[in-house]
């Protein structure tokens, strides 16, 4: 709909796939969707194997993985902001040490990305690795004691016993994941500060699909164009699951 509530049809769609802002929220949300995911689900996988090692006082482990998801984004979102300060920040201070120059994390799209993608991972990853952990438990111990009297090492077990056994949770992780990664906006939204925080910087370095929809809809009062860019991001989140789901499926 335009401005006086007339139909238009998909004029906002055509201007949508012409506009280079959208393009580089796209790219921005992809790149922090790659670095989020990738990681996470790697770390969860082992630190879900170690947690089902035996360990002692492993429930009190499992309780501490969980910590960084019951605490607020807002919260977790103002301190990485503090930690990655460019002036006094952890990050800095600790390259500071070694000889590196001090990072302008909100001034490159890399270095944004990085930034972000930490908060998500810190953020997601014991609730990614108790679900595997879940799953874990129910692989039955014979083909442990079969593969370690076949002289399987452990890393040997870990790749063609527990992954594969496990293979529903991991799809279901990288699909949920995959929808999270597509909607990310809260983080990128309190890591930006200031004036420039919902474009995602000055050069809107780090501005994802949801923070460039918001801006539209509710900054801009341009709802049919902000309604577009939802009805993309609702697409591509599709799209995106589905290739996920099928290489899973054919890895299989």
């Amino acid at each position: 709909m335009g401005g006086s509530g007339t139909f238009i049809g998909f004029e906002n769609y055509i201007q949508l796939f012409d506009d280079p802002d959208f393009w580089n929220a796209t790219l921005n949300t992809v790149g922090m969707l790659v670095l989020a995911t990738v990681p996470q689900l790697l770390i969860a996988l082992i630190l879900a194997s170690l947690l089902n090692q035996g360990l002692r006082r492993v429930t009190l482990l499992r309780v501490g993985v969980l910590l960084p998801i019951v605490t607020s984004v807002a919260a977790v979102g103002i301190l990485f902001s503090q930690i990655y300060d460019r002036d006094a920040g952890m990050i800095n201070g600790l390259l500071g040490l070694i000889g590196v120059d001090a990072v302008d994390w909100r001034a490159d799209k890399w270095s944004s990305w990085i930034a972000i993608s930490t908060m998500v991972n810190w953020r997601w990853t014991g609730y990614n690795a108790l679900i595997y952990l879940a799953a874990m438990q129910s692989v039955p111990r014979d083909l442990y004691e079969a593969a370690t009297v076949d002289g399987a090492s452990r890393v040997r077990q870990f790749w063609s016993i527990t992954v594969p056994m496990i293979r529903p949770a991991i799809i279901f992780t990288v699909i949920i994941s995959t929808i999270a990664g597509m909607q990310l906006f809260t983080e990128p939204l309190i890591f930006g500060q200031g004036s420039y925080a919902i474009s995602g910087g000055s050069l809107r370095q780090f501005q994802t699909l949801s923070m460039y929809m918001f801006e539209k809809a509710f900054r801009d009062f341009d709802y049919g164009y902000g309604s577009a860019v939802a009805w993309m991001i609702f697409l591509l989140i599709m799209l995106l699951a589905l290739i996920n789901f099928l290489i899973m499926r054919r890895g299989n």
